[in-house]
């Protein structure tokens, strides 16, 4: 079956013209351009902003033009992960769908749903003729995943309603009310250079771990590869000295890292112990990881080419140390709300720059502000010690949660009527673009809803095909009964 012959029909085929738009975070010229020409198509109002938000705006239907403004709110960027086998072009290619059983997915790559559906979903319910609802916007902001930028440069004025519908959460049946704040650590780390030693050049590789999204999944206690890889180093070192000739790990800094690797050189008489204890190791990997990762996931230390230089020793020792001491996963619960990550923290990439510049990049999650930036100064205190550079950016904050919220009661209204079941009403871990929303419009009222998608920011992200329809009869019916407030 084809991806436009599922059910709502309109909202696949859009999601399907949207598939074929290359958009990358910080790479959506494509993208406005297409939200644009599809505006003109459909003859709707269209506007764009300085830092390329598209905002399409339709009037009520007949009768309800008194209604309240409700904006739709998804973003325009997707996450650009795929298999280390793939030979897609994120900036040139389509994503390639797969209808798969009760699944949509990708053929290698991330799909996109996150947040394409939302944008897809929006779309629709501006052109659908058999809605009922009051005046709508549909606000498509950039750079939702790296930065938050469309949020944060979001001018007053370019939308008008006092309602908003974030379309971009991944569990249908969940009605969200509050999520997590967040801040992205980078540490550049300048190296020196020196002559290899005489020994046994390793090439050290862990891949095929499930990864996924560095708060959604991070308490589902999934292998860290850049800790694992720095683990391994740090404790071989212990038995056989070693030295660091490349290190590379990990993408992007809200993706659990699945893969990662190293050049390492060892003496030769060393070489066969260093061998075995890596096949011990990964042993030890598999004992304690089986349960929740990729059961053909790898750990693997092969001999390779000899290198001609290595990272000065002490560097390279102090860099490991960081590394496998760096705060990994969720560091602390809520005491609020039960069940809720308070604050994590994910070592997210490891890079080798040209410049001689080895780059760490962490991301911190909290519902807490402070717990937030107290996660971030632990690890600017840890990687400051070993000489690296220290900068914060993308910092964002929390969206707390108003239960007595209006909108809210709305959503649990329609959900009981079509469901005849009371649906969750949470907080996430996960960073969404309401609190800044808040933050630059106090009087806003919002929920945020979305079909079930699993493994987003990963090439094993999938989205349920019955809960996209489940998703749009929930907004249909949402417009309908909003459209009906006084």
């Amino acid at each position: 079956m084809k991806i436009t012959e599922l059910n709502p029909r309109l909202v696949w085929e859009i999601f399907n013209e949207i598939t074929k738009v290359p958009r990358p975070t910080h790479h959506l010229d494509k993208m406005k351009a297409f939200l644009v020409d599809w505006a003109h198509r459909h003859d709707i109002e269209v506007h764009t902003d300085e830092v390329g938000n598209v905002m399409m705006r339709v009037p009520a239907t007949p009768g309800y033009e008194n209604a309240p403004v409700v904006i739709l709110q998804g973003h325009q960027d997707m996450v650009a992960e795929k298999t280390p086998d793939s030979t897609h072009d994120f900036m040139n290619d389509p994503i390639e769908t797969v209808v798969d059983g009760e699944w949509v997915r990708a053929n290698g790559t991330t799909l996109g749903a996150d947040n394409g559906l939302g944008c897809a979903t929006a779309m629709a319910a501006l052109i659908d003729p058999d809605l009922v609802h009051g005046p709508l916007e549909a606000l498509l902001t950039v750079d939702e995943e790296q930065g938050l930028i469309g949020a944060n440069g979001l001018k007053e004025g370019f939308v008008t309603g006092e309602i908003l519908l974030n379309l971009d959460s991944e569990e249908m049946g969940s009605l969200v009310i509050g999520c997590a704040g967040g801040k992205v650590t980078i540490c550049s780390l300048p190296v020196k250079r020196q002559p290899a030693p005489d020994g046994v050049s390793f090439e050290i590789v862990i891949g095929g771990l499930k990864g996924g999204h560095s708060g959604m999944e991070i308490n589902l206690g999934r292998a860290n590869a850049n800790q694992q890889l720095a683990r391994f180093m740090w404790e071989a070192d212990r038995r056989t000295p070693l030295e660091l000739a490349a290190i590379d790990g990990g993408g992007l800094a809200n993706a659990i890292p699945r893969d990662a690797k190293a050049v390492v050189v060892v003496r030769r008489e060393d070489a066969e112990a260093f061998a075995a204890y890596a096949a011990e190791f990964s042993s030890t990997l598999h004992a304690e990881f089986d349960a929740v990762e990729n059961p053909d996931f790898s750990f693997m230390v092969s001999e390779c080419a000899p290198v001609s230089e290595i990272i000065e020793t002490q560097t390279a020792h102090n860099l490991i140390a960081a590394l496998f001491a760096c705060p990994v996963g969720v560091q602390s619960m809520s005491a609020a709300i039960p069940g809720l990550v308070e604050t994590s923290d994910n070592l997210a990439s490891v890079k080798m720059l040209k410049d001689d510049t080895v780059e760490i990049t962490i991301h911190q999650r909290s519902s807490v502000d402070s717990r937030r930036d107290e996660i971030a100064d632990r690890v600017s205190a840890l990687f400051g010690m070993i000489g690296a550079d220290v900068r914060f950016d993308d910092t964002y904050v929390g969206w707390e949660p108003n239960p007595a919220s209006p909108v809210l009661k709305v959503a649990e209204e329609s959900y009981r009527h079509l469901f005849g079941t009371d649906p969750k009403v949470e907080a996430l871990h996960a960073g969404l673009e309401c609190g800044l929303f808040l933050e630059k419009m106090p009087h806003l009222d919002m929920v945020s809803f979305g079909p079930t998608l699993k493994d987003i920011h990963s090439p094993g992200e999938k989205a349920d095909i019955r809960s996209v329809g489940e998703f749009y009869r929930l907004l249909t019916e949402m417009l309908r009964r909003l459209a009906e407030m006084k």
